[in-house]
């Protein structure tokens, strides 16, 4: 199916205003993700702040992403229902609230509930991004909407990576992390002053049940439809590696089990985002014009992630070669934009008062992929005295386990949006008089 630009029955107009509330909302995001791989920089410094050993440093982030995995579901019913603007705005104050308290922290309890405060604030904000851009901007645009909110997202990563790694070195822990709680507070000004909802005369319809029961079917309507659990597939196979390598074990592993300095190391972490942001917008371009290319994209990340990490982790030898790590970096750059194709399957398998809900499914697996991860390199590090390649061999589990699904699902899912495509078609033209 290729991507047409017919307009839909009730699509809103776009243009330059809605493209500016868009952005602001594009701009939280950003600065949930500064917080959110803040961390990744910092592992190093936070294992000999707290006196932690391997696993307990993975347990930062896995409590962070438990409560992101475990807010999908309900964020995603928040934002049907309540709204975007509010659903952000608290997701604003909780996310800077923790990053404040990890700022402070001495404890290595304390600097646990603030990652856990900071993950349910993130969990607000992808979900009530992508919410805002089909409030916004016409359904055409929508795989461009999630393509760029999470091109933006990665240069969220890659503050953290230039400038945070830095002023930890420089400014130290207590003044790098307080003051980038500062931004936080400046995007929820703004959020409050200047953003809204949708475009005046393109309210959304009002639900016509409420109540724990209709919360329930609104799940279970979402699942049953075959595009969002593919899409949720997908998101589970393809974002973990990177995730992993960028929110923890990246600078570990390339400084302790390659022998880099640390300048070099981020520089490869770097490479990481700025692939990812290239990649973002050359996938979103290809989708929004050939639909048909989402599956093979997707099979062709996962593809050539296994193949540039199995090639990195089991080169022979004490360390990989420089330009093995630099391909795998630059593979790496993919998995983000291949996991919002998740979305594009989901987005079209249901109607727009449960888009939030199934997003909040999809969203949801990748995280819970990533926290799995996350785990086992940890234990498996303690367990083997530090032995990467063993504790790394982990990802292909997970990665076999979302293949089999994605290629279960992938027929199903294809038709039945094939099936909506048409229906809605029929709709456009048979307009009753």
């Amino acid at each position: 199916m290729s991507g047409g630009s017919t307009g839909l029955p009730g699509d809103p107009p776009g243009g330059r205003r809605a493209m500016a509330v868009w952005g602001l909302g594009v701009g939280v995001y950003f600065v949930a993700i500064v917080f959110r791989t803040s961390l990744g920089v910092a592992g190093i410094d936070a294992a000999e702040r707290f006196h932690i050993n391997a696993s307990a440093l993975s347990t930062f982030s896995i409590l962070q992403l438990l409560v992101y995995a475990g807010m999908q579901i309900p964020v995603g019913l928040m934002v049907d229902r309540l709204g975007t603007k509010k659903v952000l705005a608290l997701g604003v104050v909780l996310f800077t609230a923790g990053q404040f308290a990890f700022a402070l922290s001495h404890s290595y309890g304390m600097a646990l509930a603030s990652r856990g405060l900071l993950g349910c604030g993130d969990a607000m904000t992808f979900i009530s991004v992508l919410r805002l851009g089909a409030r916004w901007l016409p359904a055409r645009h929508g795989p461009m909407v999630a393509q760029v909110a999470a091109l933006f997202g990665m240069a969220g990563n890659l503050i953290s990576t230039l400038l945070l790694a830095r002023l930890l070195h420089s400014a130290g822990w207590t003044a790098t992390f307080a003051g980038s709680a500062a931004a936080g507070v400046v995007v929820l000004v703004l959020l409050l002053l200047f953003l809204q909802d949708h475009p005046e005369g393109y309210a959304p319809v009002p639900p016509s049940h409420t109540g724990s029961g209709f919360v329930r079917q609104q799940i279970v309507r979402a699942w049953r439809e075959p595009g969002t659990r593919l899409g949720m597939w997908v998101h589970f196979t393809t974002g973990f590696p990177a995730m992993v390598f960028l929110l923890l074990w990246g600078m570990p592993y390339l400084v302790e089990a390659q022998g880099l300095s640390r300048g070099t190391a981020g520089a490869l972490l770097t490479l990481v985002v700025l692939s990812n942001m290239a990649i973002g917008l050359v996938y979103g371009q290809v989708i929004g014009r050939h639909r048909a290319a989402r599956l093979p994209l997707v099979l062709g990340t996962v593809a050539a992630t296994a193949l540039l990490w199995a090639s990195t982790v089991g080169w022979p030898g004490s360390h990989a070669p420089m330009w093995l790590l630099i391909a795998e970096c630059v593979v790496l750059g993919a998995c983000g934009p291949a996991s919002m194709i998740g979305f594009d399957f989901a987005r079209p398998a249901n109607p727009p008062e449960r888009q939030g809900t199934a997003s909040g499914i999809v969203n949801m697996g990748g995280f819970v992929a990533c926290m799995t991860t996350l785990l086992a390199v940890g234990l498996l590090l303690d367990a083997t005295g530090d032995n990467y390649r063993v504790a790394f061999a982990s990802v292909f589990v997970l990665e076999a386990l979302g293949l089999s699904q994605i290629l279960r699902l992938r027929t199903r899912a294809q038709r039945r949006e094939r099936e909506r495509v048409v229906a809605s078609r029929v709709e456009t033209v048979h307009v009753p008089v």
